[in-house]
């Protein structure tokens, strides 16, 4: 198969649905073969049967990236099938709805719920970035992309934890993509605005008018714009982006 990633391997985490899935059917357009990790096994089996139903070849992983095990072989698996691990796409996370949250300013987030989105979506993605690097340094070289946010970059009301969360993974991002330079790994985010996901839909239940609104082109993305850039910045036409936060937010973080 031809393609932007022929021949390349590459791992998504969160991959069972929203973004995931959709950056997991582009890579598998564009050639790669796609091992898609996620907590949920079910939803991973399903974006496996999606690809392999558009044409493409893939296999589903247990996909919890909170747990330091877990996370090693799952990079040990992907490199098992496919005997290199070319492009990693760290993109598992959660939102406060799913950790008791929603709607709760700074003071009232239960501590349980700072460490629970904390060890997701930030200690989730340096423990993914952690074995996925030691793979790309024995290998000689590969691509990591991470999941920001536009929370990564500004405050948002009532997102706390996760704002924290994402401005910790666009420093390591930044960080990782200086260390490794020299050593042929490219790091890089992605920072999705309000895109139409599971995640975005208690948000948009208590606020949607007001933040459709303040987004220049009127609308939420969809997960296909996200996985576009996604699958630039895996690909060879990026080979000279290294530690840059791409913003996909229909001109938000514009005003």
């Amino acid at each position: 198969m031809s393609g932007l990633l022929a021949g390349k391997s590459a791992l998504i985490t969160g991959g069972g649905g929203g973004i995931g899935r959709a950056t997991a059917l582009a890579f598998a357009r564009e050639g790669a073969r796609v091992a898609v990790a996620d907590a949920m096994e079910d939803a991973a089996r399903q974006t496996v049967a999606l690809v392999n139903e558009a044409g493409g070849q893939a296999m589903s992983l247990s996909g919890d990236v909170t747990d330091p095990a877990a996370v090693e072989s799952m990079v040990k698996g992907v490199v098992s099938a496919y005997g290199r691990l070319d492009v990693a796409f760290n993109n598992a996370g959660i939102a406060g709805y799913q950790v008791e949250a929603s709607g709760k300013r700074t003071h009232e987030w239960p501590d349980a719920s700072v460490d629970r989105m904390l060890a997701v979506n930030l200690k989730g993605v340096w423990l993914c970035m952690k074995h996925e690097i030691v793979q790309m340094l024995a290998q000689g070289g590969g691509v990591i992309v991470n999941t920001g946010s536009i929370a990564g970059l500004v405050g948002l009301y009532t997102s706390s934890a996760y704002v924290a969360a994402k401005h910790g993974v666009l420093g390591f991002t930044k960080t990782a993509a200086l260390e490794y330079a020299k050593d042929n790994i490219r790091v890089n985010a992605v920072c999705p605005g309000y895109i139409e996901t599971r995640m975005t839909e208690d948000t948009m239940r208590r606020r949607g008018d007001e933040l459709i609104g303040r987004i220049p082109v009127g609308r939420m993305g969809q997960p296909q714009d996200i996985a576009e850039m996604v699958l630039f910045l895996s690909c060879d036409r990026s080979s000279y982006v290294t530690g840059a936060c791409y913003n996909v937010d229909g001109g938000y973080m514009a005003i």
